[in-house]
């Protein structure tokens, strides 16, 4: 389960990238389930679904687009509590506490600690349309697709920090540099996040400080 630190540091982290993008964002009216519905077909389209031709799921894809999904919902969450991300984070971790693993939707009840991971995901993009996120079904998700709240963690804080990174050098002007001695950003990025302990009440501002030792000067 997401630890209270985790949760803080997280919604923090998305607080302070929406900003950087609209300081006004809270009031901007984005439509932040709409694109994790998206991220849900897409998660979908990566497991592979179709019965008429040969596929083969492509797992780091579609934990890459589970991550996508929690940057969309936890926006969403701290628009719901009008930016306060004390009461978002309290808000997470008591329906992760609560145990719940079913979910109502038109009408119907879904358990879906009983279903696979492709009707999950498909329920998840139906709740999102109907501008809904259910928490503890995420999660379920999560786990299906061979991930844990660590990971989870891990690969959030490491995309967010290298957003953050990226705009700080360059990324709008064009002057920042994605290649780094023969190697993407992101692959640097892998190395960093393996050095360092996930526990580390500084772990965020962590990950950024690796990234700029390697940084070229």
């Amino acid at each position: 389960m997401l630890t209270s630190l985790q949760l803080s540091t997280m919604l923090n982290l998305q607080d302070g990238m929406n900003k950087k993008v609209n300081p006004e964002w809270l009031n901007a009216g984005y439509a932040y389930l709409r694109a994790a519905m998206i991220e849900s077909v897409e998660g979908i389209e990566h497991h592979g679904w179709k019965w008429w031709k040969a596929q083969q799921k492509d797992l780091p894809q579609l934990q890459m687009e589970l991550v996508d999904i929690w940057h969309f919902a936890l926006s969403e969450i701290i628009i719901g509590f009008k930016g306060d991300v004390q009461e978002s984070a309290k808000t997470i971790a008591q329906e992760l506490a609560s145990g719940r693993n079913q979910v109502t939707f038109d009408g119907k009840d879904y358990h879906f600690s009983q279903l696979g991971i492709l009707d999950n995901l498909q329920l998840m993009a139906g709740l999102c349309a109907a501008k809904r996120f259910d928490v503890p079904l995420f999660i379920q998700i999560v786990e299906q697709a061979e991930m844990n709240s660590d990971e989870l963690y891990r690969q959030y804080v490491g995309k967010n920090i290298l957003n953050f990174f990226r705009q700080d050098h360059g990324y709008k002007d064009g002057s920042y540099i994605k290649v780094w001695n023969g190697r993407e950003d992101n692959e640097h990025l892998v190395d960093v996040l393996n050095s360092l302990d996930i526990n580390l009440t500084n772990y965020s501002d962590q990950v950024y400080a690796g990234l700029k030792q390697a940084y070229p000067s």
